[in-house]
């Protein structure tokens, strides 16, 4: 079991700060929270998804805006050649059941997609 004082190295870490980073530069999702103001809640110790080694870590971050909240689900893993963190996933599930993936925004994907579409129209001439 992690002692509570963990609670305060989570968020003074690279992988709860760089998932945040992640958060505040999506506009979907700050909008869909109502945030700025975007508060950070303190991580559920006793929750089991939370799970951190020296390679890996992954955590649950509850956020709330104005308009709602929800759950970061963010998994990050050290670079062995940088010794740095990288983030690998960050999904923000809001209350009402909404998900966004950070990592793939819904416009870089509707971009992706009529890209691949217009390059199919290509191979009928």
């Amino acid at each position: 079991e992690m002692p509570l004082r963990q609670s305060k190295k989570f968020a003074e870490s690279d992988y709860h700060r760089l998932a945040l980073q992640e958060l505040e530069a999506c506009p979907l999702a700050m909008e869909s929270l109502g945030a700025p103001p975007l508060k950070v809640h303190n991580i559920h110790l006793t929750d089991r998804y939370n799970r951190v080694d020296q390679h890996t870590a992954q955590i649950k971050i509850p956020v709330t805006g104005s308009k709602t909240g929800g759950i970061l689900y963010t998994s990050s893993l050290i670079d062995p050649k940088t010794n740095r963190w990288n983030l690998k996933q960050a999904v923000l599930n809001l209350w009402e059941g909404q998900i966004i993936d950070l990592l793939n925004p819904p416009s870089a994907q509707t971009h992706a997609a009529e890209h691949t579409e217009g390059a199919d129209i290509g191979h009928w001439h």
